[in-house]
């Protein structure tokens, strides 16, 4: 900041009075010597005793030209000094002088008449050395040169922070004459520039005389009000010969071919950082959803406003190959829509899981069975209806804003699967051929995750729909029992498919309860599930003790080859009460009953089925009316953060209340137990005894 005067804050108090430091004079040595009319010294200043090498003493009442002039040059000074006094006028030149060391030097002399009140006439001398002199004009000259010749902007601008001097090389750079500079501010000679900043620099630099160097700044000029710019400025205090402020030297060097560069490559950077990131963040599970979420969270907000993940319906459901889009529509399942902020352009957009048929003038459409992308760099009003699903999507649209649109085929194993589609509503720049590089490669990435996610969709159901079909549907009514039952299958395509339950009526009113676990997973864990649940049941159909049946069983397992399983097989006879039960590597089922405290059964493990020639044992235990036998799979309590005694006490801690509905239970068991999460299935079979 400035006084009214223009002296900045923390400069000195008496500025504006007279100075007592150094000034330019005595920089130049001016002597002054004053002469009566018959040349005689009358008056004598320090400078001329350094100049001449006399004290005022020694010159005071002397001819000056007896004491100063060499006698050949005598008869030229008198005569110069007749003329000077005659009114002849004032003389200036160089002229040699006797120094008092008897050297001869070449001083610079200004001589004027001088004429006090009564008449009298008096000669003033002013002198300075000649060599100072031309140091001082050659270092002014060289200065004036530089600046007017200078390829940099070169300022200069007063304690008020107005132009006092602009050379040629910074009119260019402005685009205005030095003549609309000087005497101006920042602000009235280039409104469209960080005025405020620029100047608070210059000000620190005025207080502080500490130089503030390549300050960056960009905006506009008249000399290309189009376009913007980059300057590197530089600012430096101007002192007096006192050091007193007397304002701002500024140097301006354009920048803005390096500033496009250093943009450039910063956003190459970016775009790198982008691509790695999307290595990393997309396809971290196989679920479809999320990972079309994932390329939608990497490319909003780096790379658009509002982005869409859409799928080719005929690749989910399986009727048709991959890019295959023959006929005038094309449908579409919406996967995930990402946007930066609140937008109109949300509601234009398909919501998610629904089904969207575009024809063929939609860009979409066009993406999709050229396999390449469509770029809109400026979105027009007509182009609106090319990209929205109707009329009312295209109002939505224009009100967020659209004005630059891009879509990029999906492409996975050379068939294209779907569209990501790109929108600017906010960011002012429209998508250029480097962002459809960019997206090409998030979508190149992307899509080979997403059809992963497919296939092991797709897997994942034909697991399902053949583990089901080889699991009981409604088992039948047995006598003495009432049965509760659950599967629940693997949140990941790969794990499901080994776990079974079975309950098999018996002669005699006997019932067998079984429960086993293939180990391995997919489709062919479900297979050989089938395999072992038919073998398993036509063994005890036969009535044959658990024991008799697992020796049986684990013949037949070791006949299928590389494969292994774990069962437990439960007989119940509700004639006399009585149980027995065989295990073939399995955990133990829980016993509970009215007015017992449930327990984990102590059984013979026995080894897993598929293990060969080893025995088994089964175990008879007495069961009241009202107990329960609770027979499950591993998938129920294993986790990778507790070891399985603390699970096994979680499940026996489920299971106090005795009175509680089975169908209860299992949903108990399996909210508290399970996690969203798990990557195993689970088969959950509960028995409890009745009166027959």
């Amino acid at each position: 900041m400035s006084t009214a005067n223009g002296v900045p804050a923390g400069a000195d108090p008496e500025a504006d009075g007279p100075s007592t430091g150094p000034g330019l004079l005595d920089v130049l040595g001016v002597a002054a010597v004053v002469l009566d009319a018959e040349g005689r010294i009358a008056l004598w200043s320090p400078q001329a005793e350094e100049l001449f090498g006399y004290t005022a003493q020694e010159a005071l009442g002397r001819f000056a030209a007896q004491l100063l002039v060499d006698e050949e040059h005598l008869d030229l000074v008198l005569a110069l000094f007749r003329k000077v006094m005659t009114g002849g006028g004032p003389w200036a030149g160089v002229f040699p002088v006797l120094h008092k060391d008897g050297s001869t030097r070449l001083a610079e002399f200004r001589n004027m008449r001088l004429e006090d009140r009564e008449g009298r006439l008096y000669a003033l001398g002013i002198a300075s050395d000649q060599a100072t002199l031309q140091r001082l004009e050659r270092d002014l000259a060289l200065s004036m040169r530089l600046v007017a010749q200078s390829p940099i902007g070169l300022a200069v601008l007063d304690t008020d922070l107005r132009y006092v001097l602009v050379n040629p090389a910074l009119e260019r750079l402005n685009g205005l004459p030095a003549a609309e500079h000087v005497g101006r501010r920042l602000h009235e000679a280039l409104p469209h520039l960080d005025v405020a900043a620029i100047e608070a620099a210059m000000r620190e630099v005025l207080i502080s005389g500490v130089p503030r160097l390549n300050q960056f700044t960009t905006g506009r000029t008249p000399a290309d009000p189009d376009q913007d710019h980059a300057w590197s400025a530089s600012f430096y205090r101007l002192e007096d010969w006192s050091g007193r402020p007397i304002g701002v030297a500024a140097s301006i060097v354009d920048v803005t071919e390096q500033h496009k560069t250093s943009l450039a490559v910063s956003l190459a950077r970016q775009r790198l950082a982008l691509i790695a990131d999307a290595s990393v963040r997309i396809g971290t599970t196989l679920d479809l959803g999320v990972t079309a979420r994932e390329l939608g969270d990497i490319a909003v907000p780096q790379l658009a406003d509002l982005a869409t993940v859409d799928v080719l319906d005929a690749v989910l459901v399986g009727d048709h190959p991959p890019g295959a889009t023959a006929g005038e529509t094309v449908q579409f399942r919406a996967l995930a829509i990402k946007a930066a902020q609140p937008t109109p352009a949300l509601r234009a957009a398909d919501p998610v899981g629904s089904l969207a048929r575009y024809d063929a003038t939609r860009l979409v459409t066009q993406c999709v069975r050229t396999g390449r992308p469509i770029l809109l760099a400026h979105v027009g009003p007509r182009d609106l209806s090319r990209i929205a699903r109707d009329a009312e999507a295209a109002a939505l649209l224009a009100e967020a804003g659209l004005h630059s649109y891009l879509a990029v085929p999906l492409i996975a194993r050379g068939e294209v699967i779907g569209a990501l589609g790109l929108q600017r509503t906010t960011n002012p720049l429209p998508f250029d051929q480097d962002d459809v590089l960019l997206a090409g490669e998030l979508a190149a990435r992307a899509a080979v995750c997403i059809d992963n996610a497919r296939w092991y969709q797709k897997q994942r159901h034909a697991a399902l729909t053949l583990q089901r079909h080889l699991l009981p549907h409604h088992p039948t009514p047995t006598p003495g029992l009432e049965i509760a039952y659950r599967y629940q299958p693997a949140t990941t395509a790969g794990e499901v498919g080994g776990d079974w339950f079975d309950v098999i009526p018996l002669p005699d009113d006997k019932t067998a309860l079984v429960v086993g676990d293939v180990m391995g997973s997919g489709i062919n864990a479900a297979a050989t599930m089938g395999q072992l649940r038919t073998a398993a049941r036509t063994l005890a159909e036969l009535d044959l003790d658990p024991a008799a049946v697992l020796t049986r069983l684990d013949h037949t397992t070791t006949g299928l080859g590389h494969t292994m399983a774990t069962c437990v097989i439960a007989v119940y006879d509700p004639h006399r009460g009585r149980c027995r039960i065989a295990t073939a590597g399995h955990l133990p089922p829980v016993r509970t009953g009215p007015g017992r405290p449930p327990e984990l059964l102590d059984l013979p493990t026995g080894a897993p089925l598929g293990v060969g020639g080893v025995p088994f044992e089964a175990t008879a235990l007495d069961l009241a009316v009202g107990d329960e036998l609770v027979l499950y799979t591993d998938g129920l309590v294993e986790t990778r953060d507790q070891d399985i005694d603390t699970r096994l006490q979680a499940l026996t801690a489920l299971l106090d209340d005795p009175r509680r509905a089975l169908e209860e239970t299992c949903d108990v068991l399996l909210g508290r137990l399970r996690q969203p999460d798990d990557r195993d299935d689970v088969a959950l079979l509960i028995a409890r005894t009745r009166p027959l």
